[in-house]
């Protein structure tokens, strides 16, 4: 048996600590903005501006005729060239969260290395996938550093991580059968602690209303730092968030660290419902996005934008708080944590 890349000292790092690039994959798919998607690509090119004041940006494209579409957008918006670089990794879809390289670092020896994680999907809701599931050995290939393949589905919107060996995750996504329903839980967790280098996996149950990842926890509860939570609450008592984001609100209350400590827990607001066409939007303040520079969160033209973007300000006083518009980007149904990856420093 060869080493997990536990054993052999790797890690993956909070989203806090510091990048030395954020990977993305140009958005291209019609059928995920029905309508829309060139509607999405001037905010999207300001979310790859912000980010690139601090890092590099990677963008995986199809061919030239994709790396030029996405250049004069990014021109149109100013954008630092220097530092984008583009990638000719054809995608089938956008969210580079779920598809894309999970990196792992190895502080002592100065390496990095890639899980490549299976990817179907969502639970095959949108195929085809095949381009999207072989991105991250693309990209180990292409820096020549070491690949592992742990052989089941793992989505990074499904795992939350503060960097000291706690992760967080969702029962309604990782326990789903449309995922590996030949593991249960304790073997879930086993390739957890072998394959992202955790010592403690702490489960919350449902995710948001109109998220068709099934529960992803980049919608629900997010790390600001390694002890501290920032968790999404619903106010109104007759919204269908209400009672599962209590529970979860609850849930956490009871967790512990990786030291044993309570978890500090910020309740961050929802907005109000986004419905778009008769189907309500996993519009959710908790997909905000750690650059380098800034964090980027999504905003939804209501009346909770700036509560959220003060809130969460206050828990980044090294970073610069960005609302952008997703009134666009959320009909995809995901927004900048989503469509991003980031790349750590060893």
């Amino acid at each position: 048996m060869n080493p997990t890349p536990a054993q052999q000292g790797y890690f993956f790092p909070a989203e806090f600590a510091r990048h030395d690039a954020t990977w993305l994959s140009w958005p291209h798919k019609e059928a995920s903005w029905p309508g829309k998607i060139e509607t999405i690509y001037p905010i999207y090119a300001r979310f790859i501006k912000a980010v690139a004041e601090g890092e590099r940006v990677c963008i995986n494209v199809a061919d030239e005729a994709m790396k030029q579409k996405a250049l004069r957008h990014l021109q149109a918006v100013g954008a630092d060239l220097n530092r984008v670089e583009f990638f000719l990794h054809p995608t089938n879809d956008a969210w580079c969260r779920d598809h894309g390289p999970a990196f792992l670092i190895n502080p002592a020896e100065k390496k990095k290395m890639i899980v490549d994680w299976g990817y179907n999907a969502w639970g095959g809701k949108y195929p085809p996938f095949d381009l999207d599931d072989v991105v991250p050995t693309r990209i180990a290939h292409h820096y020549h550093i070491p690949v592992v393949h742990p052989g089941i589905v793992m989505e990074g919107g499904s795992v939350e991580f503060n960097g000291r060996g706690t992760l967080l995750t969702t029962t309604a996504c990782l326990l789903n059968p449309n995922r590996n329903p030949h593991l249960n839980q304790e073997q879930i967790e086993a390739y957890l602690r072998d394959y992202y280098g955790v010592t403690n996996i702490l489960w919350l149950g449902d995710g948001i209303i109109g998220d068709d990842t099934d529960g992803h926890i980049d919608d629900l509860t997010r790390f600001v730092n390694e002890d501290t939570v920032v968790t999404v609450v619903e106010h109104n008592r007759s919204d269908e968030n209400y009672a599962p984001l209590k529970e979860n609100v609850e849930l956490l209350e009871k967790l512990k660290l990786e030291n044993g400590r309570s978890i500090k827990i910020v309740e961050l607001p929802m907005p109000a419902p986004v419905v778009y066409e008769d189907q309500r939007l996993p519009a959710s303040y908790a997909n905000f996005y750690i650059s380098n520079n800034y964090v980027v969160v999504p905003t939804f033209r209501d009346k909770q934008d700036d509560v959220a973007l003060d809130i969460l300000q206050k828990h980044f006083p090294d970073r610069t708080v960005l609302g952008l518009d997703s009134w666009d980007i959320i009909w995809g149904l995901g927004s900048f944590h989503c469509l991003s990856q980031q790349e750590p420093s060893v």
